[in-house]
């Protein structure tokens, strides 16, 4: 009894599983049909969608007859070819053929037109020609003689020329012409796309308006924008200026330029180099960055700096960032650092004056000197210097309110100095040799001071030594004027005019305070030391003043 019921619950274990993958095994068969049966669908659709859709472009391949006046064919010349003559029209999509006559194979869809040939492939745009050889199937044609392509942006012509209608893009390599609005642009080689409007010319490039005319390597030109983009070596020839570059724009329309890589600017006695150059011909406004180099050639001046900015309709241009100014002749240069340079020219474009801003130093190898602001004007060749001016030359220190010096063919003529003029050079560590008055002229000869006058309150302390250097005494002295000669920067005589009271004092009977006249101050630490020294900000400054007790 144990044994049938057991037997029976392995009877009925075994039928439940057969009878679940039955089922299991039916489902899978169903969604296998059903499979099937949808891609079988989806091919026999593929398959009708694909024969329309060939049998529609193959029907929007096929040219079309329109009309000729008269038909030919000849079946031993080609059987597939029909000849068509006077006022032949034909279409292939929207496009349309005209010419006086045509060889049209409709078997590979090719066409041959000679004659008059017009293309119009929309209202818009058209091209002409002596002679059209057209495959249809790529449409693309090629034009022969007397080639034009005319749309409401600019009007091609050339001797040769090959145009997709697919990707619109037609081409020549033979030299064309390109007219857009008052733009003429030339080159040997040119692609122009009639969808974007953008034309790409090659080798021989010549853009010519009647502002400026451009010679490239490489030119690219946006009909829409009016915009000439420069790759490769470029040069633009204004009415007044040369621009080179590298690379750049031009707008046409609104006269803004930009030039990178190298961009010079170069004008009858000027040169403007930069890393980019940023211009509008029509303000006369434009900006400069990087490794600026400002040349007039006239006036031996050349100008550098990081940033430029220019105002040539005002004649002015400004530079800062590292400005340095440089004069040279024959025998030496001078060179100036300030915070800004300002260079005004005159209507001919020629510098008329420099104006140099705040920590204004200069080197020169028999000059050397600091002050606030500086003005340097060409017409009378005179560098003033305001704002507690310091000069030196030789071993002599001169300061004022403010100092003049006077440039003739590129040598210094002579120097004046206003207000509390005051002229010292060290003759030992702390003796110093001191000459005081309300004004003094200095006279130069080959770039070196020979004789000095002081005009009104003339006071001196000079330490006097014979032949081996060895002291006499301190002599000091006052009179109305004074006349000082010089000689190797260093001074040799000194004679007094008027009201002259003079003493000589042994060293130990002039006390330290009275060995110093009032407005010493020593600013030797501040002297610029070479060429390099100039963009020296700060130092230690040393002053010693009359009440100061020397050690």
């Amino acid at each position: 009894m144990i044994r049938e019921k057991n037997t029976r619950r392995t009877q009925v274990n075994n039928y439940f599983p057969l009878h679940t993958n039955h089922l299991f095994l039916q489902k899978h068969l169903i969604l296998q049909k059903h499979f099937r049966t949808s891609i079988r669908y989806l091919l026999i659709a593929a398959m009708v969608m694909l024969f329309f859709t060939t049998a529609h472009a193959q029907k929007r391949t096929q040219i079309q007859i329109i009309h000729a006046d008269h038909y030919r064919f000849n079946a031993k010349f080609n059987k597939d070819i029909q000849q068509l003559i006077g006022h032949v029209k034909l279409k292939q999509d929207s496009t349309l053929f005209i010419c006086d006559s045509a060889y049209l194979n409709d078997k590979i869809r090719n066409l041959d037109a000679f004659g008059h040939v017009h293309i119009n492939v929309n209202d818009t745009l058209n091209l002409y020609g002596d002679r059209l050889h057209y495959n249809g199937k790529k449409r693309i044609g090629e034009l022969f003689g007397n080639v034009k392509l005319k749309d409401p942006r600019a009007l091609l012509t050339t001797s040769h020329l090959v145009f997709n209608r697919f990707s619109g893009l037609a081409f020549y390599d033979v030299g064309g012409t390109i007219v857009s609005d008052s733009n003429v642009l030339k080159s040997q080689q040119g692609e122009y796309n009639t969808k974007t409007k953008i034309f790409y010319f090659k080798n021989n490039v010549v853009l010519t308006n009647p502002d400026q005319v451009t010679h490239a390597d490489t030119l690219i030109y946006n009909t829409i924008n009016k915009t000439a983009y420069f790759r490769g070596p470029t040069h633009i020839k204004g009415n007044h200026s040369v621009v080179k570059c590298v690379n750049g724009w031009y707008n046409t329309q609104t006269n803004k330029v930009t030039l990178r890589k190298n961009p010079e600017i170069s004008s009858s006695e000027q040169q403007l180099w930069a890393d980019s150059i940023h211009y509008n011909n029509h303000t006369g406004f434009g900006r400069a960055f990087g490794n600026i180099r400002v040349l007039d050639t006239l006036h031996n001046l050349l100008i550098k700096g990081h940033v430029a900015e220019l105002w040539n309709n005002q004649g002015v241009t400004f530079v800062t960032d590292s400005a340095v100014a440089i004069t040279y002749d024959k025998e030496d240069s001078l060179f100036l650092h300030a915070d800004t340079l300002w260079i005004h020219f005159n209507r001919k474009h020629q510098a008329k004056k420099m104006l140099a801003y705040h920590s204004v130093r200069f080197y020169r190898a028999d000059l050397q000197g600091k002050c606030d602001s500086l003005a340097y004007a060409v017409s009378d060749s005179i560098i003033r210097l305001y704002h507690s001016p310091v000069l030196w030359t030789g071993k002599n220190q001169l300061t004022a309110d403010s100092v003049f010096l006077v440039i003739h063919d590129n040598q210094m003529d002579s120097l004046t100095l206003f207000n509390t003029a005051f002229i010292i050079s060290n003759d030992s560590m702390d003796n110093y040799n001191q000459i005081e008055g309300r004004n003094m002229v200095g006279y130069f000869h080959k770039n070196q001071l020979y004789q000095l006058k002081v005009d009104g309150n003339a006071q001196s302390i000079y330490w006097v030594r014979d032949e081996h250097k060895r002291l006499i005494g301190i002599n000091k002295a006052e009179s109305s004027y004074m006349t000082i000669g010089v000689k190797n920067n260093k001074i040799q005589t000194i004679n007094y005019i008027e009201k002259a009271t003079e003493t000589m004092y042994p060293e130990k009977d002039l006390p330290k305070p009275g060995r110093i006249l009032k407005g010493f101050s020593w600013y030797e630490t501040l002297r610029p030391t070479s060429k390099y020294d100039i963009f020296k900000k700060s130092s230690k400054l040393i002053k010693h003043q009359n009440s100061l007790q020397l050690l």
